[in-house]
């Protein structure tokens, strides 16, 4: 640890950088997975019918509960299944999976595959529990 210090004081410009160059990337792929909604905000397009919830998690955790009127493609057959969205192209399409790790990777491939309007829910379900939101079980 001595020597990182040592090192960042003998290169201020070369850490400068490091940093800069860190952040840069770090919000070039924030920007190409799609901005981030809240649970509230996700309510608020749904109960207008702007939106459509893509939830990508696995089966046994889709079946723990999942959002009304959610659609569920797992994040491993998304890209063989994205053409099951093109009825909602003109839909705000808010991706949904556990706790966030998913939904930006999953927004970039749904990006790729042609879907402008893709944006994905901060903290996932575990985000939605929390808010108190309600979940569909079987």
């Amino acid at each position: 640890m001595d020597r990182i210090i040592e090192f960042v004081g003998n290169h201020i410009e070369l850490s400068g950088l490091f940093v800069m160059l860190l952040g840069a990337l770090w919000y070039s792929e924030k920007s190409r997975s799609g901005r981030s909604v809240s649970p509230q905000e996700a309510t608020l397009m749904l109960n207008r019918e702007t939106a459509v919830i893509v939830d990508v998690r696995d089966k046994k955790d889709y079946g723990e509960g999942w959002i009304t009127g959610s659609v569920h493609i797992p994040f491993s057959s998304l890209k063989e299944r994205a053409v099951e969205l093109a009825k909602h192209k003109d839909k705000q399409i808010i991706v949904v999976d556990k706790m966030g790790q998913h939904a930006g990777m999953a927004g970039k491939l749904l990006k790729a595959e042609g879907f402008e309007n893709v944006c994905r829910m901060s903290g996932g379900i575990s985000e939605w529990k929390n808010s108190n939101m309600p979940l569909v079980r079987k």
